[in-house]
C-alpha cells in the first residue's frame, strides 16, 4: 500500500468481494482503522482516500464507524444487491429495482448526517476519521494497535477471539461437510428481535410471560420467577454489570446503619 501511494495512488478500494471458502473477510472496521493508523504512522494518509466495499455493513452505525475511523465513502453492496433482490421478488418492497438501492442510499446518508448533528459535527470532512467513540468490549492490545486513541475503559476480546468468531461465522456460509442449510438461505441473526436460534436477549419469551402472567394474575411467586430470571447475572449475561463481581470477602453491612431513602431525597433538587 505504501507502494501504491508512492507510484501516485490517490484512492484505494478496501474490498471483500472476492472472499472464498478459504479466505475469510476481514471485519470492515478492523481493517479501515487498521490501515489508517499505519498510514498516519507513516505520514502518508493526507495523500490518499480510502473507500471501503464491505459485505458486512448493513446498517447507520457501521457506516458511522467506518467514517469516523478513516473511509472518505462506503459501498454496502451485499445491502444494495439484496434490495434490488427483494424488489424483483417484490418481498416486503413494492418499487423498482433501481428505486429500492436509491432508498437504501437516502436512507444511509439521512442516518449518518443525524448522527453527525446529535454530535455537533456539521461536515462529513470534519467527521472522517474523527474516532468521536468509546470502544467497549476489546482489549487493550486490540485498540491500541488498531483503533489508537479510541477511550476504552474496559477490557474484552482479543485478537484470537475475534479470529474465532470470523471463523464460526464463515462456516455459516461454508460448512465443513460441503452441505448448506435447507431450511433458510440466511440465519435470522435476532440481534434486535428474539429468534430461537439467534442472539440471547434479556427479555425472551420466557421473561416476558412470567412478567405478563405474573401482573394479570397478582401472583406474587410468579414475579418472584420473572425477577430471578432477569437478575440472574451469573447465567444470563445480558448487561454490564453481569460481567462484574464483587472483590474480597467483605460481609455486608447491617440495613440499621444504612441511611433511610426518605432521608437521603431530601438532599435531591427539585427545581425550586
Amino acid at each position: 500500500m505504501s507502494a501504491a501511494i508512492r507510484g501516485g495512488a490517490r484512492a484505494i478500494v478496501l474490498s471483500d468481494r472476492h472472499s472464498t471458502a478459504e479466505l475469510a473477510p476481514i471485519p470492515s472496521l478492523l481493517l479501515t482503522a487498521a490501515i489508517h493508523h499505519h498510514l498516519v504512522r507513516e505520514k502518508t494518509r493526507t495523500q490518499v482516500g480510502l473507500v471501503v466495499e464491505a459485505g458486512d455493513v448493513r446498517e447507520v452505525h457501521h457506516v458511522a464507524l467506518l467514517l469516523g475511523y478513516g473511509a472518505a465513502a462506503v459501498n454496502p453492496y451485499l445491502v444494495f444487491e439484496s434490495a434490488e433482490d427483494l424488489a424483483r421478488r417484490e418481498m416486503y418492497v413494492d418499487v423498482a429495482p433501481e428505486k429500492a438501492i436509491a432508498n437504501v442510499a437516502k436512507a444511509f446518508n439521512k442516518g449518518v448526517l443525524k448522527v453527525m448533528s446529535k454530535m455537533g459535527v456539521s461536515t462529513v470532512a470534519s467527521y472522517t476519521g474523527a474516532q468521536i467513540f468509546e470502544c467497549i468490549g476489546l482489549c487493550a492490545d486490540v485498540v491500541d494497535t488498531y483503533f489508537t486513541g479510541t477511550s476504552s475503559r474496559l477490557g474484552g476480546l482479543t485478537l484470537d477471539q475475534l479470529a474465532e468468531e470470523i471463523r464460526a461465522r464463515h462456516l455459516n456460509a461454508y460448512p465443513s461437510n460441503g452441505i448448506p442449510l435447507a431450511h433458510r438461505d440466511l440465519l435470522g441473526g435476532g440481534e434486535y428481535q428474539w429468534r430461537r436460534e439467534g442472539e440471547q436477549h434479556l427479555f425472551d419469551p420466557e421473561t416476558v410471560f412470567r412478567l405478563q402472567h405474573s401482573t394479570q394474575t397478582g401472583d406474587y411467586a410468579a414475579f418472584k420467577k420473572y425477577s430471578a430470571l432477569v437478575n440472574d447475572n451469573s447465567r444470563r449475561i445480558m448487561t454490564l454489570r453481569s460481567l462484574m463481581r464483587f472483590a474480597g470477602d467483605r460481609q455486608p453491612i447491617d440495613l440499621d446503619e444504612v441511611e433511610p431513602a426518605t432521608e437521603i431525597v431530601k438532599r435531591f433538587s427539585t427545581g425550586r
